[in-house]
């Protein structure tokens, strides 16, 4: 149902309940763009873990801090640092007046291979927003092009392999050469 009204009620104490209003919160469906990739990086630090990380396996910082690098020498406008989350690293950036969040983790294996590094790309939404998905509607193709044509061109990248967020979340990793 397209641009109706929803409204939920916050109960501030027992006494007293406001409602917050959002017109056409379900007018942008989930994204029919690959959102999710997954690569092989020997480039990254999987084995050293740093005393600020969160746990022990968080990750992915290293990560964060070349792909803002690499932005930033796209003239795209991005985080200066990333923020940490307990399973990996995240940081905001823009393309084409579209504000993104990029977040990104390592998944180790468990038969004691290199592991895969997963990161995917979110719309940059407020609190609100996100309850209702926000983080999933109106991504554009620009975002997570742009972190496509970054991971290939680097040599130290490989096995790069983009992917629907519901197929990925199924267990479905077959994905695609780009985010389509």
């Amino acid at each position: 149902m397209r641009g109706e009204l929803l409204c939920v009620l916050h109960a501030e104490d027992s006494q007293q309940r406001n409602a917050v209003c959002v017109q056409g919160y379900n007018e942008k469906m989930p994204s029919p763009v690959r959102t999710v990739v997954t690569f092989k990086s020997k480039q990254f630090n999987i084995t050293e873990p740093k005393d600020y990380f969160i746990n022990p396996g968080c990750f992915g910082d290293d990560l964060c801090m070349w792909m803002i690098s690499q932005l930033r020498d796209m003239e795209i406008e991005c985080d200066e640092k990333p923020g940490q989350e307990d399973f990996g690293w995240y940081f905001d950036f823009s393309k084409d007046m579209v504000k993104y969040c990029l977040v990104c983790g390592f998944r180790a294996e468990d038969d004691g291979e290199d592991g895969t590094w997963v990161a995917w790309v979110e719309r940059s939404a407020g609190f609100l927003s996100s309850l209702f998905g926000g983080r999933d509607r109106g991504i554009e193709a620009g975002g997570p092009n742009t972190i496509h044509q970054i991971l290939v061109a680097s040599p130290e990248v490989s096995q790069i392999r983009w992917h629907h967020k519901k197929d990925f979340e199924r267990g479905d990793e077959a994905g695609a050469d780009g985010p389509g």
